[in-house]
C-alpha cells in the first residue's frame, strides 16, 4: 500500500512523486497512457522554476543542454521582457523539450523507489477519514489500490477534481487556435494574410510548430484535428496555398481560463493543470505544475510522516491558490493586451515595458519570481532566497545546496554560531557568506522548497525563531529562554 497515490505522469506528477519519495514517503504514480507520448506540448522552462529545480540539484543538467534565452516569453508587448537584474539566479528562460524535462523527472523519482503503473488509468475512488481507495484499469482488469492521500495532476479534465466535487469556474474559450508540428516552408514568426488574420511559425529540430486562430470550430472541440483540417485554415488566413507536410502532432487549444475552488478536499489535493487552465501566454504551464509541486511535496511528506505542525497541508492551498489567481490575471492580461492592439491601454502597458523598472516589474509578475508567501517584514521574508555563494567548515558551497535534502535548515551566518543551540530540532548549518548579498542577515530559517520563513537581523536575535520552526517544522525541541 504507497502512502500517496499520483494521478498523472506529467511535469507535476512526476516532481511531486519525486519531493515525496525523497522524504522517505511510499509513492505510486498511475498513469492512462501505456507510453510518454512522441509529441512535445511545450519547449520552456522559466527563471523560477529553474531556481526550484536547483534547491535539488537538477537544474545544472538541463541548463547545459537547453538553449538560453535572455528574456522572459510574452505576449502583446513589442519588444523582450529581459531578465537581466530580476530577483532569480538564472536570468534567461530555457529552451528544452518538455519530453526532456520529464525524462529527468521520471529517471529522478524511479531512483528513489516510485512506482511508475503506465497504462493504468484511475476510474474511481472513494475516501474516508483515514485513506483514499481507488479503482485502477489496466486495460484488461481492474484492481483496488488503498493510499493515505490522492494527488491529482491528471490535467485540464482531472478525473480526480471531478470526483472530488470540486468545482473549476472560470471563462469559457472565446476562441481556438490550431497546432501543427509540420513541415513547409513558411518563414519564423508571424505571416499576415490579406485580412489581418495571421499565422505563427515557430521552429524546431527537423520541422516547424505552426499555430492559426480557428475559424468556425466544430461544436466538439474534441473533434479530432486533420491534417485538412489545418491546410484549410492556414490557407484561408495567409489568403494562399503554403502545403503543410509530415504532421508530427495535431491539436487544438483555447483561452479557457479557470481556477478550481480548493487545492484540496480531504484526502484529496490537486496541482498543475487539474487546479488551473488558462491561455497559453508566457509559456507558463509547466513552469506553474512545478511550482504546485514544489510546494506541496514536502508539506505532504510531513503530514504523511506525522512531523507536519498543525495546518501545513492547507497552507499548500492558501499559498498556491492565491498563485493560481495571479497566473490566470496574467496570462489572461496579456492576451488582451495582444487583442487591444493600438488602444490607449494597450500603448500605456507597452511604455511600462519599455521602462527599466516597468521591464523587470513585468518579467518577475508574468514568471512568478515575484511569489512572496508572507508579504511584509524583511525583503527576504517569504520569498525563494538567493543562491547565494558561502564558506561551509571545510568546504564552499551555494545556499540552494543546502536544500538538496528536502528538509528545513537554519542558516547561521554570525561568526560565533550563536544558533547551534537549535541543532537538536532543525539542521543548523553554520556559514560564511562569500558576497554582501546577506548584509544585515544574520540567520535564516528556509522552509524545503527554498522559501524564508523566518529572518534574523543584527540586534533582533531569536525574536520569533521559536514561532517559525513550530509553524512550518513542527514540535521540535526549542533552546531554553528562546
Amino acid at each position: 500500500m504507497p502512502d500517496v497515490l499520483v494521478a498523472g505522469a506529467g511535469p507535476a506528477g512526476l516532481l511531486l512523486a519525486a519531493e515525496l519519495a525523497l522524504a522517505g514517503v511510499r509513492t505510486t504514480i498511475v498513469e492512462r497512457l501505456p507510453e510518454r507520448p512522441p509529441y512535445c506540448r511545450g519547449f520552456n522552462l522559466n527563471a523560477r522554476a529553474l531556481d526550484l529545480l536547483a534547491r535539488r540539484g537538477l537544474a545544472e543538467g538541463l541548463v547545459a543542454e537547453g538553449h538560453r534565452v535572455p528574456h522572459a516569453p510574452a505576449t502583446g508587448l513589442p519588444g523582450p521582457l529581459l531578465l537581466d537584474g530580476t530577483a532569480t539566479d538564472h536570468p534567461f528562460s530555457l529552451g528544452i523539450p518538455q519530453t526532456r524535462v520529464e525524462e529527468v523527472l521520471e529517471a529522478r523519482a524511479r531512483e528513489l523507489g516510485v512506482e511508475i503503473l503506465r497504462g493504468h488509468e484511475l476510474r474511481s475512488f472513494t475516501q474516508s477519514a483515514d485513506d483514499v481507495t481507488a479503482v485502477v484499469h489496466n486495460g484488461r482488469t481492474e484492481r483496488t489500490v488503498r493510499a493515505s492521500f490522492l494527488a491529482g495532476c491528471d490535467g485540464g479534465r482531472s478525473t480526480v477534481r471531478k470526483q472530488a466535487g470540486i468545482d473549476f469556474p472560470g471563462v469559457a474559450a472565446r476562441w481556438y487556435a490550431l497546432l501543427g508540428d509540420v513541415e513547409c516552408e513558411l518563414p519564423y514568426g508571424p505571416s499576415a494574410g490579406p485580412d489581418g488574420r495571421s499565422v505563427f511559425v515557430i521552429p524546431r529540430p527537423g520541422y516547424v510548430r505552426i499555430v492559426v486562430r480557428e475559424d468556425d470550430p466544430p461544436p466538439d472541440k474534441d473533434t479530432p484535428v486533420t491534417l485538412e483540417r489545418l491546410q484549410e485554415q492556414v490557407d484561408a488566413a495567409l489568403g494562399r496555398h503554403v502545403e503543410l507536410r509530415a504532421p508530427r502532432w495535431l491539436s487544438r487549444f483555447g483561452n479557457a481560463a479557470r481556477l478550481a475552488s480548493r487545492y484540496r478536499e480531504g484526502r484529496v489535493l490537486l496541482a498543475g493543470d487539474a487546479a488551473h487552465i488558462h491561455p497559453p501566454a508566457g509559456a507558463i504551464g509547466v513552469n506553474v505544475a512545478l511550482d504546485d509541486a514544489f510546494n506541496l511535496g514536502w508539506k505532504l511528506a510531513a503530514t504523511v510522516r506525522g512531523t507536519a505542525p498543525a495546518g501545513l497541508l492547507d497552507t499548500y492551498h492558501a499559498e498556491r491558490h492565491a498563485a493560481g489567481a495571479r497566473i490566470l490575471a496574467n496570462t489572461q492580461a496579456q492576451v488582451a493586451l495582444e487583442e487591444a492592439g493600438a488602444e490607449p491601454w494597450a500603448d500605456l502597458m507597452r511604455r511600462v515595458a519599455a521602462h527599466p523598472a516597468g521591464n523587470r516589474a513585468l518579467a518577475e509578475i508574468i514568471t512568478g519570481l515575484d511569489a512572496c508567501y508572507e508579504p511584509g517584514g524583511h525583503a527576504w521574508l517569504g520569498r525563494l532566497a538567493p543562491d547565494v555563494p558561502l564558506r561551509v567548515p571545510g568546504a564552499e558551497t551555494h545556499l540552494a545546496e543546502l536544500l538538496h535534502t528536502g528538509r528545513p535548515v537554519l542558516v547561521d551566518l554570525t561568526s560565533s554560531g550563536a544558533f547551534a543551540a537549535w541543532s537538536a530540532g532543525v539542521a543548523v548549518v553554520t556559514a560564511v557568506a562569500s558576497t554582501s548579498d546577506t548584509a544585515g542577515v544574520d540567520a535564516v530559517l528556509l522552509r524545503p522548497d527554498g522559501h524564508v520563513a523566518w529572518v534574523g537581523t543584527p540586534g533582533s536575535g531569536e525574536a520569533g525563531l521559536a514561532e517559525a520552526v513550530h509553524r512550518w517544522v513542527g514540535d521540535v525541541p526549542v533552546p531554553a529562554g528562546a
